[in-house]
Parts: structure tokens; C-alpha cells; sequence
């Protein structure tokens, strides 16, 4: 595997070079809405060099094995989920749930190939919870989180529950971290207000990787 992962992170760039202005037109149409949108420049540099870091992160933490796919499709949405949530507050079904289906199936063809099974079921138990309790949340108070953070928080729970509970719980206690630290620079900075409504879903993704970067440790 050593010998191998200088041509995976080879790999992983190329791949990223090819399909990150891609995600960044996605990004640019969901978030106007409009399906000739272009990416600015800018936006197209960020997506790619996101989207790079993540593949290479994927195939150097899992290796090749099918739950390396959830990762990597993890990373691709990521970068789409973040771009759009940054500029319209929005995270799209259009690219959680193709996310949630893509990642439970890569989950499940590695338990079918590595006998992951109790990963697996630990992935699927994490997921439900992620989902339920911020669902739970949002109906006693609707404006404190959007159904489109509830959504992601259940993609987080499959991806990280899969890893361990561990490492869900550092995901979502480092995404609480990150968005509280943005939102106080962004009141220090005078770019918000107090009642200025702050994306959620870049901090949470942040969180994750972050998580990922320190116990990530993919079962056997």
C-alpha cells in the first residue's frame, strides 16, 4: 500500500483537476437557481483545490476499498453542499440525498468485500440519530436550525459513525466549535449582526474533516 499511495494522491489530483470546475458550475447554477449560471474564477481555483485535498485525504485514510468511494463522493458534495449554503443559506436534496444513498452503498459493499458488517450497522445507528435528535430540535424551535442542516447532520452520522462514536461526537462538538468561532469574528469584523442569519453547514463540514484528520481510523 506504502508503494502505492504517491500514484492514489497523483490520482486524486488528476481526478480533482477534471471534476472540480464541474462541481463549481454546479455550485454557482443550484445557488442562482438558474441552469446557465456561470463560476467565477475564484470560485472554480477553491472548488478544485477543496476537492483535491479531500480525494487525496480519502484514498491516504481508507486506501482502496469500496468505503474510499464514500469519502470521496463525501468530499465532492462537501464542496458543493459549502459553496451553495455560503451564498444562498441553502444545502439542496440534489446533492445530500444522491450523498446519503452513494455513501450507505459504498458503506455496504465494504462490509460485503471486508466484512465490515458492525461498522456498518454502527454507520446506519449513527446516521439515525444524527437525523432524529436535530430533527427532534427543530421542531420545538424551527428558526434555531434549517431542515437542510438536519439532513447533513445525517449524512455526518453515517460518514463518522463509521469510524466510530468517537469520532461523531469530536465531528459535531468540533462543527458547534468552528461555527460559534465564525460567528464571533464575524460580529468582531462588523460583517454580522446579531440577528444576521450565519450558514451552518460549512462549519459542520469543517468539523467532520477535522475529526476525520485526528481519529480517523478506518475499521478492518
Amino acid at each position: 500500500m506504502e508503494v502505492f499511495r504517491p500514484l492514489l494522491v497523483g490520482a486524486a489530483v488528476v481526478v480533482a483537476l477534471a471534476v472540480g470546475p464541474w462541481l463549481a458550475r454546479t455550485a454557482a447554477r443550484l445557488a442562482a437557481r438558474d441552469a446557465r449560471a456561470p463560476a467565477a474564477p475564484r470560485s472554480t481555483a477553491l472548488a478544485t483545490g477543496f476537492l483535491a485535498a479531500g480525494l487525496a485525504g480519502a484514498v491516504l485514510l481508507c486506501g482502496v476499498r469500496p468505503a474510499t468511494l464514500a469519502l470521496a463522493w463525501g468530499a465532492g458534495a462537501a464542496v458543493v453542499l459549502a459553496s451553495v449554503d455560503l451564498a444562498v443559506h441553502r444545502l439542496p436534496d440534489r446533492v445530500l440525498l444522491p450523498a446519503l444513498v452513494v455513501c450507505g452503498a459504498a458503506l455496504l459493499a465494504d462490509a460485503a468485500v471486508l466484512g465490515t458488517w458492525l461498522p456498518l450497522g454502527r454507520a446506519v445507528t449513527a446516521g439515525a440519530a444524527a437525523f432524529a435528535v436535530p430533527a427532534a430540535a427543530r421542531l420545538l424551535a424551527p428558526a434555531a436550525l434549517g431542515f437542510g442542516d438536519v439532513k447533513l447532520l445525517g449524512l455526518l452520522g453515517l460518514v463518522l459513525g463509521w469510524f466510530g462514536w468517537g469520532v461523531l461526537l469530536a465531528g459535531v462538538f468540533l462543527g458547534l466549535l468552528a461555527g460559534a468561532l465564525g460567528s464571533v469574528a464575524l460580529l468582531a469584523t462588523r460583517r454580522a449582526g446579531w440577528r444576521t442569519s450565519v450558514p451552518f453547514g460549512p462549519p459542520l463540514l469543517v468539523g467532520a474533516v477535522l475529526a476525520l484528520l485526528v481519529g480517523g481510523v478506518p475499521p478492518g
